[in-house]
């Protein structure tokens, strides 16, 4: 079990790399367009995938969704060739602007791999739990695309269930993380992805742990409107596919322009990282009123992505709000924690989010490089936790075993 979790895990980390870099190539090349250029992108990128899910035998726009649909299943279904379509269809959406994450596809299509492997090598597997290598896979996804193995671990773990985690699959998803980090990491470097100067020799004191109580109430409650948000678009009523596509498409263009006045920079669109390396961790002094303009901004552009069927991760979205959160109450409680603060919310939106409160506390440790958040992390997570009570942004988790 032990080698087959490995071999999971090389080529999940392989198939990562692969799609990371479609998806940055078409990215960068859609990012230095003029900003009429930049503006209708998205749209065409939402027609791309529609067409790639819906022709001959059409499947859902579903990653995260799709994989946690079949943990809780009487059996693990996630044919290949599905999740080929959903993966381009992804690449597709993200790479012209699509305000979603690559980690979603890459749990998804990562857990699609486990499930194959197992599958065929069944007889190695009896008296086995039949989601063993689906979780060893989707752990292997989550590692490569954030560089970060105990997360992937932990998360393909916690994320089943709102209040518990899955059990008797530890071993065979740390193998699996742990060999897909090392895969990805050899063909691109070990840096953490968001690692910035401003994060180095960073200290905290009860204040912040205070403040990261503040922090954790403040996300619960707009993570709360966020979920609600997201259900809407995903399980909207039923109209013609091309309204709806039309509606996200002139919707995310105007996003795109407003984005753009605001800040200089077409910050709506992709997965959201350029938001941190190109203004929350760069700018020394922010507007509170324009950090909400642009959280409003990024939570529109994911939920017009999603409502026109566009395929993607939630887990980048949910980081990126955080932040936005976190730097908003920074402003107004303690300005010189900025990066601090900013993590915090990370921490507490994620961990509100997806309901994964320990997952969004070590990828916040893994993701900076900077362990020493971990403390006032867990007290933003734990109460962003409390005050979600039983919203989530996906509605195929489960309460308990």
């Amino acid at each position: 079990m032990v080698a087959i979790s490995a071999a999971v895990g090389g080529v999940v980390g392989a198939g990562v790399f692969g799609l990371e870099a479609l998806v940055e190539w078409g990215f960068e090349t859609v990012s230095n367009q003029q900003l009429w250029v930049v503006a209708i992108t998205p749209a065409v990128g939402l027609v791309a995938a529609n067409l790639v899910l819906r022709t001959r035998r059409p499947v859902s726009a579903a990653t995260s969704d799709e994989f946690l649909r079949a943990f809780h299943g009487p059996e693990s279904r996630l044919p290949l060739l599905a999740a080929l379509r959903r993966l381009a269809a992804s690449v597709l959406t993200i790479a012209s602007g699509g305000a979603l994450g690559l980690e979603g596809p890459s749990m998804y299509g990562g857990s699609a791999v486990g499930t194959a492997f197992q599958r065929r090598l069944s007889r190695y597997f009896q008296g086995v739990d039949h989601r063993t290598l689906m979780v060893a896979g989707a752990a292997a996804g989550i590692s490569a695309v954030f560089k970060a193995p105990v997360t992937g671990t932990v998360f393909a773990m916690e994320v089943p269930y709102r209040n518990d985690m899955a059990r008797h699959m530890l071993l065979p998803a740390l193998v699996s993380s742990a060999t897909s980090y090392l895969v990805f990491a050899s063909l691109t470097d070990t840096s953490p992805i968001l690692v910035h100067d401003s994060l180095a020799g960073g200290t905290f004191s009860i204040v912040d742990v205070l403040g990261a109580m503040v922090i954790g109430a403040v996300c619960a409650v707009i993570a709360r409107a966020f979920a609600k948000m997201i259900r809407f678009a995903k399980s909207a009523p039923g109209r013609l596919l091309l309204v709806r596509v039309g509606f996200s498409a002139t919707g995310l263009a105007a996003l795109v322009v407003a984005s753009n006045a605001l800040v200089g920079a077409p910050l709506s669109i992709g997965g959201g990282y350029q938001v941190f390396r190109e203004w929350l961790l760069v700018e020394n002094e922010l507007a509170v009123g324009t950090i909400a303009a642009i959280l409003l901004v990024r939570s529109l552009a994911t939920a017009l992505t999603v409502y026109g069927g566009g395929a993607g991760g939630l887990f980048v979205p949910l980081v990126v709000n955080g932040g936005l959160v976190g730097r908003a109450v920074a402003e107004i409680l303690h300005p010189e924690q900025a990066s601090l603060y900013t993590f915090l919310g990370v921490a507490a939106f994620l961990g509100a989010g997806y309901r994964v409160p320990l997952a969004a506390v070590v990828f916040v440790a893994e993701s900076t490089g900077s362990p020493i958040y971990v403390v006032p992390a867990l007290f933003a997570a734990v109460m962003a936790d409390i005050v979600m009570g039983d919203q989530s942004i996906t509605a195929y988790q489960r309460d308990e075993t």
